[in-house]
């Protein structure tokens, strides 16, 4: 399924946020990456609205939400977040982010003090030092790569998106991951998102890890190149009681790479079972 629509709409501060319900039962909010959407938790969407009621969105500057210029950064996304919980009516859901959804979730928890009952983090960018060559080549030259011909940009997304599955991705997949970049706004909320990217959101919360004491499971592509397993490992550590089961032969985008098992050990632990 490659086509995908949020039907919904919420304002912050001007700012169209697109979302989505789906489902009945207890609430679970959905957090997507970066430079992913949350077509790319749709897999996870559809499996738990089973037995629960999911709540999902674009984050700010991503996929159906607005892409004009303006804050993207992980320093705006926990405060939409905290936004999105109160228009939703939610006091304590429980959550799953992935990438820098993963940062935004532990970012609302500790910044803004909103309270989840189960917390499932998927490669999360949570421990610094983080980012990569390309994203500090991009905060530099944003203008240049903004300015760039459109299908050399379309081939720059692409040949990126590639890199982090561990085994080649369908080229319909590709084709929708990369779409919400193209065009004028997407192309420059492409290199705004990466530009914007700063490790000082993560130093901010990580001495507060030690802190977090709701339930909360940590699930790892083995062959992440982007974020590595150790990182996964740190954080494990840093967070008292939190589980951390690896996923083999998955990268950075577990999510498309291996969906089956991300489903089961997610809905197991959000339904308190024992997932190993």
């Amino acid at each position: 399924m490659t086509e995908w629509e949020l039907p919904e709409a919420c304002v912050f501060d001007g700012r169209t946020v697109r979302y989505g319900v789906r489902g009945d039962g207890p609430p679970v909010v959905m957090v997507h990456g970066t430079p992913w959407s949350s077509f790319n938790l749709r897999h996870l969407i559809e499996a738990i609205s089973r037995c629960f009621t999911v709540y999902y969105y674009d984050l700010i500057g991503y996929g159906q939400s607005d892409k004009s210029p303006g804050d993207v950064s992980l320093g705006i996304q926990n405060q939409v977040l905290d936004h999105l919980l109160a228009h939703w009516g939610l006091e304590n859901p429980a959550i799953v982010g992935h990438d820098f959804g993963g940062t935004t979730v532990l970012r609302t928890h500790l910044i803004n003090g909103r309270d989840f009952e189960r917390i499932v983090l998927i490669d999360p960018v949570a421990v610094s030092p983080w980012g990569s060559p390309f994203f500090r080549h991009v905060k530099v030259h944003e203008a240049a790569f903004a300015g760039v011909p459109d299908y050399i940009h379309e081939a720059i997304v692409r040949a990126y998106v590639k890199t982090a599955a561990f085994k080649p991705l369908d080229d319909a997949i590709i084709d929708r991951i990369v779409l919400p970049w193209t065009g004028p706004d997407g192309k420059a909320a492409f290199y705004r998102q990466i530009a914007q990217a700063d490790s000082g959101y993560t130093d901010e919360v990580q001495p507060m890890y030690t802190t977090i004491s709701r339930p909360v499971l940590i699930l790892w592509g083995r062959e992440d190149t982007w974020i590595p397993l150790e990182r996964g490992e740190v954080l494990h550590d840093m967070i008292p009681g939190s589980l951390l089961h690896v996923i083999p032969d998955a990268g950075h985008l577990v999510l498309e790479e291996q969906p089956g098992q991300l489903i089961r050990k997610t809905l197991l632990f959000l339904q308190n079972e024992d997932i190993m």
